[in-house]
């Protein structure tokens, strides 16, 4: 088949601008051949090189804590726990595949996050997700496309992670029409490895040969990168076959010979192929330590017929890696794949660099310099314009003392419990397999959930975190907001936080005002990691979700993992016994504004105010005394304050335990209106709850950690009560709190 003739207008149709072009141009000293402009296209898009992002994410800390891998060094980030251990973690979207092809988008997205981490040598023990919808109970739109995409988007993750064989352990899952064209859908995947198991994203060595393991490759993913870095439109639906198709049992099949391989100590470098395929994984690895390859696209196992060597270069098929084997050790990689049933074919050497070089069919189909096609390389990086988005001023100017006070706090309450970015999601849990491995100790529905490091008394806690609509009022104080959630509902497990990961979804960077949302976004993700020290370990940036209708709020979406050194220090969210004392600590003192809050957006239908105010003293001297008191065993339960304010937690500490809730009596001072104060978001608090006994030793860990403590009741009894206002029985809070989403989808 005859390739079309390059041309600018040809380069147009594959994402490139004009000045990009002409800088190939001037790299390779002529006009590039059809693969080769392929190949440039999707390694410059912007979900491979990061060309308008990365000036911005290099000003995010990353170094310092227990951090031995950091952000754009390896396929994962890597966080030193002790006795010769480490945890890789990663997060990464994979929201443009989900909006036209729901189910396998969402299961892609999860078998590539999944890659990350094994590719590292670290068996994947937990995966997680954030998930983000339109309206599923609205009256004014049709919801009936959002529910299709939630419901294939959770039935692809649970397929894939139950088939595979890890837990899929928690995340978060909110809804609002910004999101209705657009669903985000982000995966992380945890793993641990041995401090000597590491493997590296590399080429070295001279002659050393280069195999591909795994699937066969096929057409499926062609310009995937390229498509997940434009805005999504009519369009879209035609790009149905740059979605990826994945196939867990080969990944499992993948992961232990991947693991058995690394073992054997006869792996230069591994990488995965993810966004752009052969093309990505043979340049990055060559790039990094200056070297090159020779490739010969003859030996690539493909699946379909006639297929040419751009679509073998930019095929993005799951389940493949590429693989740098020491010279001499071929046998030994063959061995074990085969025992595995997966293809080892060798299709190239490690050469002095600096290019790859592809053949096929016995012509040279590309020669290119690999540092040019890499992020952190010679690939465009730009500074875009940012201006402040005149909205800001208009939903921050908001009176909330002009709004009409409910008569009822009961149904105000129940409402709140039943809307769908609070209520329980036990709808999509019960999906998941979030045993699998049997190290699940806090399962999904708390603060965080915990998985236990066998062979060890240590476990991991881990959490996503971000409230869209605190960035979309305030992107510097919303982003610190989701660092600092993510910390705090770490450490209400008793967990100390350690790092995080990032993914970062934006719509269309060219516009100054969503340019200015990320930026703001980054610096509060900065500040709040440099004073909790949590340092970066790396991430995804997706930008242009965004359609002609619907821009989605900004939503930088955290990662944290923290860990428990004594297992049996570890504190879960819901109330335990009678008679246990109820108390607040953190950020008692606190304010009374609505601004962003639930109550505002379900009572008013409202976005408006301010994002809640937060300091990070505050916040960072709240998750020290959370870690001490959960070491010193003086509390039985730890919830932090957030969606729904006050009221909602208290509720929720009396439900968690679905089996076996227990109520509560509160009382609680307050000036001003009771509906503000019950219902405001205001960050830096907890709700805990302890024995009798244990109150001086609580308030002293306080004291010492310069946080505010009071005691507002106790636990017992059959209701949610809290002074004259609330008064629900269990029952009907229980109704409404788990079976909100199962009447909405069965409707």
């Amino acid at each position: 088949m005859q390739e079309p003739k390059v041309t600018f207008e040809l380069a147009k149709t594959f994402g490139l601008m004009e000045e990009e072009y002409n800088r190939i141009l001037e790299i390779l000293g002529r006009k590039p051949s059809y693969t080769e402009l392929g190949i440039y296209s999707v390694m410059w898009s912007e979900h491979c090189s990061y060309k308008n992002s990365i000036l911005e994410i290099k000003k995010l800390p990353r170094s310092g804590g227990r951090l031995l891998v950091g952000a754009g060094e390896e396929n994962a980030g890597l966080v030193d726990i002790g006795d010769g251990l480490a945890v890789a973690f990663k997060i990464e979207s994979h929201n443009h595949p989900s909006a036209v092809e729901p189910y396998q988008g969402a299961a892609t997205g999860v078998g590539g996050i999944l890659r990350d981490i094994f590719t590292m040598g670290a068996r994947p023990i937990a995966a997680l997700n954030s998930l983000r919808f339109g309206s599923i109970n609205s009256k004014e739109s049709d919801v009936t496309r959002t529910k299709y995409l939630f419901k294939n988007v959770v039935k692809g993750i649970g397929d894939y992670g139950n088939c595979f064989g890890v837990p899929t352990v928690g995340g978060e899952i909110y809804f609002d029409e910004s999101y209705r064209d657009n669903p985000l859908v982000n995966a992380m995947a945890v793993g641990i490895v041995k401090h000597d198991e590491v493997a590296k994203a590399t080429a070295k060595g001279v002659g050393n040969p280069v195999f591909i393991v795994g699937s066969s490759t096929g057409r499926d993913g062609i310009h995937g990168a390229t498509f997940a870095s434009e805005e999504i439109s009519e369009a879209s639906e035609a790009k149905r076959p740059s979605v990826q198709v994945g196939d867990p049992f080969t990944e499992k099949l993948l992961l232990e010979a991947s693991l058995e391989l690394i073992k054997t100590g006869v792996v230069v470098g591994m990488q995965d192929m993810g966004a752009a395929g052969i093309t990505c994984s043979t340049s990055e690895m060559s790039a990094k330590d200056g070297m090159g390859m020779d490739i010969n696209l003859d030996f690539v196992p493909a699946r379909e017929e006639n297929m040419s060597a751009y679509e073998l270069m930019l095929s993005e098929s799951q389940e493949r890696m590429l693989v740098v084997i020491q010279k001499g050790k071929e046998e030994i990689a063959k061995k074990i794949f085969d025992k595995w049933d997966l293809n080892c074919v060798e299709i190239g050497t490690v050469t002095q660099g600096p290019n790859v070089k592809i053949t096929y069919h016995g012509k040279i189909m590309a020669v290119v310099p690999a540092n040019t096609l890499v992020l952190g390389g010679d690939a465009p990086v730009y500074v875009r314009e940012s201006k402040e988005p005149a909205y800001l001023k208009e939903v921050q100017d908001f009176d909330q003392s002009q709004l009409a006070e409910p008569k009822d706090l009961n149904e105000v309450l129940i409402n709140l419990l039943s809307t769908p970015n609070i209520t329980n999601k036990n709808w999509v849990y019960e999906q998941y397999d979030t045993q699998v491995r049997t190290n699940t100790v806090i399962m999904p529905g708390g603060d965080a959930s915990v998985v236990r490091i066998k062979g060890t008394t240590k476990a991991l806690a881990m959490k996503t975190d971000c409230n869209g609509r605190y960035v979309y009022l305030n992107p510097y104080k919303g982003a610190m907001a989701a660092v600092c959630e993510s910390a705090r509902n770490v450490a209400c497990t008793g967990a100390i936080p350690l790092a995080i990961t990032n993914c970062l979804n934006f719509g269309n960077p060219y516009k100054p005002e969503v340019y200015h949302q990320f930026r703001e976004a980054i610096r509060g993700i900065g500040d709040a990691c440099k004073k909790l020290n949590t340092p970066v370990t790396g991430g995804n940036v997706s930008f242009y979700n965004e359609s002609p209708d619907y821009a989605v709020y900004p939503t930088p979406t955290i990662g944290m993992v923290g860990l428990i050194e004594d297992i049996s220090c570890m504190v879960t969210s819901y109330f335990k016994n009678e008679g246990d004392i109820i108390a607040v600590i953190g950020n008692v003192s606190c304010s009374d504004s609505i601004g962003g809050s639930e109550y505002l957006q379900q009572q008013f239908n409202l976005a408006k105010g301010d994002a809640p105010e937060i300091d990070l003293d505050k916040e960072s001297n709240l998750v020290n005394a959370l870690v001490q008191l959960s070491k010193a065993k003086s509390i039985n339960s730890a919830h932090d304050v957030s969606d729904g304010g006050l009221a909602v937690n208290i509720a929720e500490s009396c439900l968690i335990n679905r089996t076996l809730p227990i109520g509560c009596t509160v009382n609680i001072e307050y000036k001003g209106r009771p509906d503000f104060y019950l219902f405001n978001e205001s960050h830096g608090r907890a709700v805990i709850s302890f024995n009798k006994e244990n109150e001086e030793i609580v308030k002293n860990i306080c004291n010492n950690n310069k946080i505010e403590y009071l005691n507002i009741g106790k636990t017992g009894g059959n209701s949610v009560v809290i002074n004259k206002e609330v008064n629900i029985p269990l029952e009907i809070a229980k109704d409404a709190y788990y079976n909100s989403i199962s009447k909405i989808m069965e409707s």
